[in-house]
């Protein structure tokens, strides 16, 4: 696969601290740790200055990190402390220059924050800033999408390797286990998320856990999952059913909502808000008149994590640019009749969108 640029993250993070008001960051969030180092460990914190970068962390990761911070080639000082005190006083010496130290706000809990101040870097002014890390992930270089799009290809495979399955009335239980090894023996490091299964009543609740329900003829059956490769993530849903829905309204469901995802992934492209696609999607649900029982935003980002920026729904103030990955998945549940929901990831462009998952649509499984 392609490289990632990784290297050039530290560079185009500092260019946010003037803003942000601060003299250097604290990056205490591995999502972000990885993402500006390659770091791949469970342990670490990253102080990014205007000059270095200084990665502490523990004797687990001494020669790993040294590792990926050199293959990702990012020129770091690696400062290893055997026990949690001996690292605090790495990190009172190397921030003690500067006097606007800046926390990830999200990523710090109220006690942490109490004792960075009083403890930690009594001799700085703590700044919060949002995002900042964040705010680069949106935009994927072409070794991040190269890696989403390898995810996503593992995904569809492994459906269309165990969607007959349906027919011989698996339990949900069974069949989400055989979806999840089918993605790993086919190159996945893990699953992205839980998988979710949800047939017949259970397809009505969106994020339905698999249970020991047995899967019947003519039930709707919701199939939410995504594979993850070197850390990236894909996401995608497809509605089954062995054989023919067992009613004209849940027929008609699996056509407005595949109505409604045509519609989203046309209107996605650069310039586009985030809003905006997801009222495209809503309105031909809402013209169907089941307005009431699209029960969640449209879409969202996919990255290193499996929901991150940007979004795509009625709240968004996204703009959509060439680069983002989002994913378009509306949805209709009633409980009466089951669920269905359709999503698809893809990659933003100036002139629309790369679908990334491209596994069939065809309802039925004989």
């Amino acid at each position: 696969m392609k490289p990632m640029d990784v290297a050039s993250r530290v560079p185009r993070l500092r260019q946010a601290f003037p803003e942000a008001e601060c003299d250097a960051l604290l990056v205490t969030r591995l999502v972000n740790i990885r993402y500006l180092t390659g770091f791949t460990g469970s342990a670490g914190v990253l102080l990014v200055t205007p000059d270095e970068v200084v990665f502490v962390t523990d004797g687990r990761y001494r020669d790993q990190s040294a590792i990926e911070l050199g293959q990702a080639g990012v020129a770091a000082r690696i400062r290893v402390g055997l026990t949690a005190g001996s690292q605090k006083e790495m990190l009172q010496e190397e921030a003690s220059d500067f006097a606007r130290l800046g926390l990830e706000a999200a990523a710090v809990t109220w006690a942490q924050q109490r004792k960075f101040d009083s403890e930690w870097f009594a001799e700085a002014e703590l700044v919060a800033t949002e995002g900042l890390v964040e705010e680069l992930r949106k935009v994927k270089d072409a070794g991040e999408v190269e890696r989403m799009a390898e995810a996503a290809r593992i995904a569809d495979e492994a459906l269309a390797r165990v969607r007959h399955r349906l027919a011989e009335s698996p339990t949900e239980q069974d069949f989400a286990l055989e979806l999840d090894f089918e993605m790993r023996r086919g190159g996945a490091s893990a699953p992205s998320f839980d998988t979710i299964v949800a047939s017949g009543p259970n397809g009505a609740k969106p994020h339905h856990r698999p249970s020991d329900r047995r899967i019947g003829a003519g039930e709707l059956v919701v199939v939410d999952f995504g594979a993850v490769v070197d850390g990236y993530c894909s996401d995608m849903t497809r509605t089954l059913c062995v054989g023919e829905p067992a009613s004209a309204t849940a027929r008609r469901m699996v056509d407005v909502v595949a109505a409604s995802q045509r519609a989203g992934v046309e209107a996605v492209r650069a310039g586009v808000e985030g809003k905006g696609v997801d009222e495209v999607c809503r309105t031909v649900i809402a013209d169907a008149g089941w307005a009431e029982a699209f029960l969640h935003s449209t879409g969202h980002g996919v990255g290193l994590e499996i929901h991150e920026d940007p979004r795509v729904s009625s709240a968004s103030t996204d703009t959509l640019v060439a680069g983002h990955v989002v994913t378009v998945e509306p949805g209709v549940y009633l409980p009466e009749h089951g669920g269905v929901r359709i999503e698809d990831t893809m990659v933003v462009t100036d002139e629309g969108c790369i679908v990334l998952t491209n596994a069939t649509k065809e309802l039925a499984v004989l």
